[in-house]
């Protein structure tokens, strides 16, 4: 059973990979998550002014598209044997972290409620929860992996669930942090009756992310 997971989990992780573009990030999906983490800390060092952000986030916009083609092909995945879904849904899920991260901040800093100030602090919030879910990915892939310990295969796949529950537990965060982001940007919108715009931007309630 633990060699069976593990080569589904390689499968998972390498055979939908891309092509040989960006050969580093697209190997592995904790690189994908980890490239954006360090790529948005690079950003909030060095970013003074809402222009210069925009400019610099296209880098996080370039790691981000360098490993879609990878989570979705993940995604194509069908007919896995129950134990290994939940390792394909976790790695799912750190994919979709970085898409709601990379998409929606992508809309604020075009968002003229926020001052640059305020987007640094949000990219630092983004990042934190990022790293924080690249972290348990980074631990997921190293229990799968590490076939010396010794767990039966109840313990192995109890510690995957436990770990696909945390993943998920931080997605359901990312999702509050950018609808209460928005929110404040709709509130200051409303105030100066001009919340069409805010609506345009992201798009109602009923759609995306919030």
């Amino acid at each position: 059973m633990k060699k069976i997971i593990f080569m589904v989990y390689a499968v998972l992780l390498f055979a939908a990979a891309p092509s040989a573009k960006a050969q580093w990030v697209v190997t592995d999906p904790t690189n994908l998550a980890q490239g954006i983490v360090n790529t948005t800390k690079q950003i909030i060092q060095t970013s003074s002014t809402a222009t210069n952000m925009i400019n610099n986030f296209k880098e996080v916009q370039k790691v981000y598209s360098q490993g879609k083609e990878y989570y979705d092909k993940l995604k194509a995945v069908n007919n896995l044997v129950k134990d290994a879904r939940k390792v394909q849904q976790t790695v799912l899920l750190v994919g979709d972290i970085s898409e709601m991260y990379v998409t929606n901040f992508g809309k604020m800093l075009n968002d003229p409620n926020f001052s640059p100030q305020e987007l640094i602090a949000i990219a630092n919030g983004y990042s934190a929860l990022l790293n924080e879910s690249t972290e348990l990915l980074k631990e997921l892939k190293q229990m799968i992996s590490a076939t010396s310990l010794s767990l039966n295969d109840k313990e192995r796949m109890d510690l995957v669930d436990n770990l696909y529950k945390e993943v998920k537990d931080y997605h359901s965060l990312v999702r509050y942090y950018t609808n209460k982001n928005i929110s404040v940007s709709f509130l200051r919108a409303k105030k100066q009756n001009n919340s069409k715009r805010v609506l345009e931007l992201y798009g109602t309630a009923n759609q995306k992310y919030w």
